[in-house]
């Protein structure tokens, strides 16, 4: 029995990695549309006729200003719209026809980000051996996975997973995933690959509509990002850009009531508070100080703003209260402000947007720039993820 045990021990230590999962590659994507936050006001009221709804009108200008975007991107256009006029109404016959759409766009931007991130790892796509996919616009299978494998060409064996309606923390939670099955399984390469669509949430606006249920239509807009991560980069031609030191996630009891994600006969539908922004600065600190232990070694003291900051910007609310509440410098947010505001809450996939971002700024910065960092991600549940990031020097 011992020797049988030594042999299965020995196998399972050969099936690691030796280092740490690292980001290898990112990439980013959009759809050609879009609409400056400004106009969406007008342009939204027009397309679902509701023009005559003044007073709700007047009340959603006040939140798109409140949400403090420019603009956002998004794959249905005035025409889509008009030639499916169900989805105006969100009657339950038009969910198919929400479902179809999404199944053939979104493999399609997922593929045009994934293609960027593969591009500067820097190897060919048939060297993926995991893909993870996420996304809150689908809910079927086969699904956009397997149109995104077929669209790259990625092998046959390629190990496929899929999240669903894990809201705007799946960003994080992907990564995660990515980070143990690259340390778990040696050689491994994991394609990440978040892809989000609002036609599956859009919807006409409704005479008795509140801040909250109007939260949705002025705030998310439509994206792809992607990520090659993979551990032990010997390969000549990968250079990681953010080594995955810790990984973790955090549910805030009795906060389920503040955000939660459906699907129903109207397509994709949630609710967010409109306190959710305090409410999660309020509660982010201790949950960073659980993650945070990763870094304490040898008795060495940080402080917030000793760390570069890549948060899910879900929203300028919750970037404020946040900044509010670590007391951060005004630089530390950046990223995700920038991202947030040129296209908006993309669920999934802000996070990965946030990263490219934030990998830019600190090429241009060179040594100047922070060492260490963390990823945020805020979920239904409530739920908060983190992820401690050690960033390599160009």
């Amino acid at each position: 029995m011992a020797s049988t045990l030594a042999t299965v021990r020995e196998i399972r230590r050969t099936q690691r990695a030796d280092g740490p999962a690292a980001v290898l590659g990112i990439g980013t994507a959009n759809p050609t549309n879009y609409v400056f936050q400004e106009e969406f006001p007008d342009y939204y009221f027009r397309v679902t006729n509701k023009e005559h709804l003044t007073d709700l009108k007047d009340t959603f200008k006040k939140l798109c200003r409140i949400m403090g975007l420019e603009k956002r991107y998004f794959h249905h256009t005035e025409q889509l719209l008009n030639s499916h006029p169900g989805l105006l109404h969100g009657t339950p016959s038009a969910l198919d026809a929400r479902l179809d759409i999404v199944a053939k766009a979104a493999p399609e931007l997922a593929a045009s980000a994934a293609a960027k991130a593969i591009a500067r790892w820097g190897r060919p796509a048939t060297d993926i051996t995991h893909l993870v996919v996420s996304t809150n616009a689908e809910a079927r299978s086969p699904g956009a996975d397997l149109g995104l494998a077929t669209l790259l060409g990625l092998r046959h064996d390629v190990c496929r997973t899929v999240l669903q309606l894990n809201g705007c923390s799946a960003g994080c939670a992907a990564l995660r995933l990515a980070k143990d099955l690259a340390e778990n399984n040696r050689g491994a390469r994991v394609l990440v690959a978040c892809v989000e669509l609002t036609i599956t949430s859009f919807r006409a606006p409704h005479e008795g509509d509140s801040f909250d249920t109007l939260i949705p239509q002025a705030l998310f807009g439509d994206g792809a990002g992607a990520v090659v991560v993979g551990a032990d980069a010997v390969h000549p031609a990968e250079r990681p850009l953010f080594e995955m030191v810790s990984a973790s996630q955090i549910l805030i009891p009795g906060s389920e009531h503040l955000l939660s994600i459906q699907l129903g006969g109207s397509g994709i539908d949630g609710d967010i508070s409109f306190n959710l922004p305090r409410f999660a600065a309020q509660n982010l600190k201790r949950c960073l100080l659980d993650a945070f232990g990763a870094l304490a070694v040898n008795g060495v003291e940080w402080k917030w703003n000793d760390l570069f900051w890549a948060v899910h910007p879900g929203s300028h609310g919750i970037l404020d209260h946040i900044d509010s509440a670590l007391g951060l410098e005004p630089r530390k947010l950046a990223a995700s402000r920038t991202v947030v505001r040129d296209y908006g809450n993309m669920l999934s996939a802000t996070v990965i947007f946030v990263l490219e971002e934030l990998r830019r700024r600190m090429d241009e910065e060179g040594d100047e720039a922070d060492e260490w960092g963390m990823m945020v991600g805020f979920g239904p549940g409530f739920t908060v993820e983190t992820m401690v990031l050690h960033a390599t020097k160009s």
